[in-house]
């Protein structure tokens, strides 16, 4: 039986290649921004949601 080559698994389609690059390009947000604007989205929507 013929050896597999690469511990790649064929249904990652070149995802990990992209995630790998580095793009200096890209917008670059931090987790804790993340976290933050959907906690006030939350609020807001809770608010919005309550008063009418």
């Amino acid at each position: 039986m013929a050896k597999k080559s690469g511990g790649r698994l064929v249904s990652s389609a070149g995802l990990v290649n992209y995630y790998d690059s580095d793009d200096h390009r890209a917008i670059h947000i931090s987790p804790i921004t993340v976290i933050i604007v959907t906690i006030v989205t939350g609020v807001a929507v809770f608010t919005l949601n309550a008063l009418f």
